[in-house]
């Protein structure tokens, strides 16, 4: 692995270009759980720019102070009223600007084909095992900027208590957007507070603020996986071939008769009822973890799926609401039936429960949370969950700062265990997917033997365009 030492060149404070017309944003009952949480941390990795480091350092610093006119409440503090609410204070304090060196890093050097993810990205955030209620006292978001021997990584650390996945990337893809020269961004963000989490309900804080909910201190691996958009196909296809077998139970010699497949055709042309490609790629990783982890047959496994519940709600929210707007899908299964069924009977259960998430479900939650407040409990507490986050849906590559798309996207050390999992798309799209996934060793080794997942991984094309 290469060595992760980097050199600080500089740090200052970004405010934005214009003054805030937004005074205050309430936490809502979405937002307030992460404050436990650690800071996002997610970046893009480029090849060198076509002009000198410090020209593309002015030219970041000066497209992140007008990115932040149009993102106020990144640029604010945390602050707790008397009676308890925690409000973001537009107050343009600004947030943390870094440029570093690792010019004994390169590319082609970090980016290993079927290997770990060398730890010098975690150099590459600001912000490490930051807890979001420090927000209160530090910065709501950090950018930098470290310079290899042959390219760059732009890396983005922000409060998970003001951000979720999607306002994450709407952010980053706009400040992308203002850096290539766009003269007016294309989705302007919405910080409306009259959605169905706003509630006068209070989440109380020990006098130090709440503390992070899993260890950190665990011996870890990390991986990228990659899955083609045919790999996943085929997935889908045998997931939805075994659910329909079974539940029709229309199979003659093991091959679906001609009624059946009249059924599965209609069933993947309705989204409600096909189990998704990404449905049954989450079922194959949960069934491969679950046999790498040798767990008891009684043991009750957990996979926890985050949703946007933006779209879940009636009337919708605006796609472009800014905050959290996301819910915790969790599903059960004995380790011994999860093993013992095929993988449409496992993908049906994810499905069940996702398409199950509707208007109903996310006000029950809201309800549910407003009675008994309390924190997102992060962590793999009994040894046998895996809890996947992030969206192979996010525009990831969408951010091209003038020079062309990323080569990869990375994230640092932030709210990462034994059984975290993120979903990324493939650096070509079309329907690619790449899981970042992070486990014990021996698991890890566990899952790189199982031939039934490896099947569907393949090498990462970085050149493709």
């Amino acid at each position: 692995m290469p060595s992760s030492s980097i050199i600080l060149v500089s740090k200052c404070t970004i405010v934005p270009e214009q003054n805030s017309t937004i005074k205050s944003l309430k936490l809502s009952v979405s937002d307030l759980p992460m404050l436990s949480c650690q800071y996002i941390q997610k970046g893009v990795l480029f090849n060198s720019p076509p002009y000198s480091i410090n020209d593309l350092i002015n030219s970041i610093k000066q497209s992140l102070a007008v990115a932040l006119v149009h993102f106020p409440a990144l640029a604010g503090r945390l602050v707790t009223d008397d009676d308890g609410h925690v409000h973001i204070v537009c107050n343009d304090a600004g947030v943390d600007f870094i440029f570093a060196k690792a010019k004994h890093l390169s590319v082609d050097g970090i980016l290993p084909p079927d290997d770990d993810v060398p730890d010098c990205f975690k150099e590459f955030f600001a912000f490490d095992r930051t807890v979001s209620y420090t927000g209160h006292f530090k910065p709501l978001m950090a950018v930098q900027v470290t310079e290899l021997a042959d390219g760059v990584f732009i890396g983005c650390t922000v409060n998970h208590a003001v951000t979720d996945g999607t306002s994450f990337w709407h952010f980053f893809n706009t400040f992308a957007e203002i850096c290539k020269g766009a003269k007016k961004i294309s989705k302007t963000p919405d910080f409306s507070r009259d959605t169905i989490f706003n509630s006068p309900a209070v989440l109380r804080f020990p006098a130090s603020g709440p503390k992070v909910t899993f260890s950190g201190d665990e011996s870890l691996r990390e991986r990228i996986f990659h899955f083609s958009r045919e790999a996943i196909q085929r997935l889908k296809l045998r997931a939805n071939n075994g659910s329909i077998v079974r539940t029709s139970k229309a199979t003659r010699n093991g091959f679906v008769n001609p009624d059946s497949a009249e059924i599965y055709g209609k069933r993947l042309n309705d989204r409600t009822a096909a189990i998704s490609a990404f449905q049954s790629l989450c079922a194959q990783l949960w069934r491969s973890v679950t046999r790498a982890r040798n767990l008891e047959g009684t043991k009750t496994t957990t996979f926890r799926m985050a949703v946007n519940c933006r779209h879940r709600v009636r009337p919708p929210m605006e796609s472009h609401y800014f905050g959290n707007a996301i819910q915790s899908i969790p599903t059960f299964s004995a380790a011994s039936e999860l093993l013992a069924n095929d993988l449409g009977w496992c993908a049906d259960l994810l499905h069940r429960n996702v398409v199950a998430h509707d208007d109903a479900t996310v006000r029950r939650g809201v309800e549910d949370w407003a009675r008994q407040p309390r924190l997102f409990p992060l962590g793999n507490f009994d040894g046998a969950s895996i809890t996947m986050g992030s969206s192979p849906r996010f525009p990831m590559y969408n951010n091209d700062f003038g020079w062309g798309k990323p080569m990869a996207v990375r994230s640092g050390r932030a709210n990462k265990f034994d059984g975290k999992i993120s979903a990324f798309p493939g650096r070509e799209g079309n329907g690619s997917v790449d899981l970042e996934v992070v486990l014990a060793p021996t698991t890890m080794a566990g899952l790189e033997a199982d031939e039934e997942f490896m099947q569907y991984v393949s090498a990462v094309d970085f050149s493709s365009q």
